[in-house]
């Protein structure tokens, strides 16, 4: 039962990373420029992201990836907080990072056991 939620919260996640950096970008645009970041990272974090959600997916078939997958995105979606809480965002755009990070937690320490 526990692997069905893992694998749902992975699938979850990568579809949530992949809708936001497809169809809402001009969000991501403005978010990034608000945040005081350039184009290069926010291209380089675009892509990491992209990346690691395709491992994620990936990792259904292959287990081994998803830890290291899920403490990446966790990394992300904590460094997304630390720039939403700077920023003073209302708790509307802190939380779906929020989810995600805690989704990335509880992604990472359930295949932690695989490693």
């Amino acid at each position: 039962m526990l692997d069905t939620i893992t694998i749902l919260a992975q699938i979850a996640v990568a579809i949530s990373v992949a809708f936001v950096w497809i169809l809402r970008m001009h969000n991501v645009k403005k978010e990034f420029e608000q945040f005081g970041l350039s184009l290069k990272v926010r291209s380089f974090v675009g892509f990491a992201k992209t990346v690691i959600s395709t491992l994620l997916v990936v990792g259904i078939w292959y287990p081994e990836l998803v830890f290291y997958a899920a403490v990446g995105m966790a990394f992300f979606m904590a460094a997304a907080q630390y720039f939403h809480w700077s920023a003073g965002n209302p708790m509307k755009q802190k939380l779906p990072s929020l989810i995600l990070l805690v989704l990335s937690v509880f992604i990472a320490l359930s295949s932690a056991e695989i490693i």
